[in-house]
């Protein structure tokens, strides 16, 4: 018999409030930590060119305002976490951290990306109905909220997780163990396992396979009661070790909060009444009502439109089918898919200005362009070496140069195998045009990754 899902369940309300107070903590946190490392003046004042995404080329930092930009997100992030002006705060918060994430490709992380998205959900749904200032300032909160609005978070974790698990599902990481391989035996500092256990053969197909195993499985274990708190263990042992392993930033912090969505109701009223004691009581009392309901009309259009975030999120990750080659080698298709830390790549890309007629060429210096971090990004990513081609035609044609052609020089290593010619040398870059299509300037992979996962 099918049961048709009822929107207008209602459950406890305080998930939702801890998950935005944890949220917005760790987003303040974060910028802060950004700030204070000197990254906003490294990543986006310091280079002279930025890469951008398709249709946002015109988003880029805008000098020392840039840390204005910054010190917005930082502000709107404590709004949220204390639930302060909250519908404006998130979407200030999403809005400014948006712009800050499509400033410059070069930056771009899963991590980045799931903030993003999160913040987008958070702005439909009632956050602030319980434990937050707004609550205080009309002294009225509410015991219980729409259901599907606290599913809605446990989906999209469930999501990140399966389809993490499942890009892991190629022979790369599953037969040959990379490219953990490659990238473990550098940990041999580490205290009792780094100098023996991890320089082993086993021990990087341990890991491959246990990273697989944990990201499909751990949604399931977090949402059965029985095998929640054993989960929410492992996911606290996951995220530190591999913290430990690779510089990863917040993002273990982040998955680790985020998780605590998944326990009842009863759990997190004990968090809040711990977080209660560090909070200035009103001295008003507020008013208790049972349950939270949508204004009419507004529950149809904020179910409409988190319905199609929801298609949206499982449908584009699947977008690299629609590309020949291999996905790894191409990049076509591979961003905002949760594919994390899956290959290791290397590259080299020397650009030829050529005058196309009378033949005469110089070759560019990439660091007269990029910082070093962009040049090694950039030597190993199709739509990069494209961007890039086109900005060095269009200053050198500025400089005065005729019949500008762009050509260049490139190889990439993939996962271990050796270095081999990436970009046709004989395609004029400077002609070819960024698009969804298909890239045949790309030289096709000379190997085979065997099992496709995601």
């Amino acid at each position: 018999m099918v049961h048709k899902f009822n929107f207008k369940a209602q459950t406890n309300t305080a998930p939702l409030a801890v998950f935005r107070f944890f949220f917005g903590l760790i987003m303040f946190i974060s910028i802060v930590r950004f700030w204070s490392y000197g990254w906003i003046e490294k990543l986006y004042l310091v280079p002279k060119f930025h890469f951008s995404y398709d249709g946002f080329s015109w988003v880029k930092p805008i000098g020392n305002y840039t840390y204005l930009i910054f010190a917005i997100c930082a502000i709107s992030s404590i709004m949220v976490a204390i639930g302060y002006k909250y519908r404006i705060a998130i979407l200030t918060f999403f809005l400014s951290f948006l712009y800050i994430e499509l400033m410059d490709k070069t930056t771009y992380l899963n991590h980045y990306y799931f903030i993003s998205i999160v913040s987008f959900l958070l702005i439909f749904l009632p956050a602030n109905a319980f434990f937050s200032v707004d609550a205080h300032q009309r002294k009225l909160q509410y015991l219980q909220v729409p259901k599907w609005t606290i599913d809605s978070i446990k989906l999209l974790l469930t999501i990140v997780y399966l389809y993490a698990g499942l890009a892991k599902l190629n022979s790369d990481w599953l037969f040959r163990a990379m490219p953990l391989k490659i990238w473990l035996p550098s940990k041999y500092d580490l205290p009792f396992i780094g100098g023996n256990i991890m320089q082993q053969e086993w021990f990087f197909y341990a890991m491959s396979w246990g990273g697989l195993l944990y990201d499909l499985l751990i949604p399931f274990l977090l949402l059965y009661k029985r095998t929640r708190i054993f989960a929410f263990l492992l996911v606290i042992f996951f995220h530190v070790f591999t913290s430990v392993l690779f510089p990863i930033g917040m993002f273990p912090l982040i998955m680790i909060f985020s998780a605590i969505i998944f326990f009842d109701g009863a759990f997190h009223q004990k968090i809040i009444v711990f977080l209660s004691t560090y909070f200035v009581k009103s001295k008003s009392a507020i008013k208790e009502v049972k349950n939270y309901n949508f204004k009419k009309g507004r529950q149809k259009v904020v179910l409409s439109i988190v319905t199609l975030f929801f298609l949206i999120q499982l449908l584009f990750p699947w977008r690299y089918l629609l590309y020949p080659g291999e996905l790894f080698w191409t990049e076509e298709g591979y961003r905002f898919s949760w594919r994390v830390m899956l290959m290791e790549k290397a590259g080299f890309a020397n650009f030829k200005i050529v005058d196309g007629i009378t033949k005469k060429f110089f070759y560019v210096d990439n660091k007269d362009f990029l910082t070093s971090f962009q040049e090694k990004q950039m030597s190993f990513q199709p739509d990069f070496i494209l961007e890039y081609a086109h900005y060095l035609g269009d200053h050198f044609k500025s400089q005065g140069h005729k019949n500008v052609q762009v050509f260049v020089e490139s190889y990439v290593a993939l996962n271990g195998r050796l270095s081999t010619v990436f970009i046709n040398p004989k395609i004029d870059l400077y002609q070819q045009k960024e698009s969804f299509e298909h890239k045949d300037w790309i030289v096709p992979f000379s190997s085979e990754i065997k099992i496709k996962g995601i």
